[in-house]
């Protein structure tokens, strides 16, 4: 399971755009997605979700016993 900032870093990047842009396209500001991408632990929730939306996902909780590493 990949971790919140590979999966959005690579998702930006498959879809071809800088931060910036996604951040734009997204609603967001550039350092929300520096953030995530920094694997920063201080992030906004609702930011989170508004990013992940761009892809179709939304942040649910995943159980540490159950989650396998791939």
């Amino acid at each position: 399971m990949k971790e919140l900032s590979e999966f959005e870093k690579g998702r930006r990047k498959e879809v071809g755009l800088t931060q910036e842009e996604f951040a734009d396209r997204v609603g967001v500001a550039l350092t929300v997605i520096r953030k995530i991408e920094q694997n920063n632990t201080n992030l906004n929730l609702d930011k989170v979700n508004q990013v992940l939306k761009m892809f179709g996902h939304k942040l649910v909780p995943v159980s540490l016993k159950d989650k396998k590493e791939g």
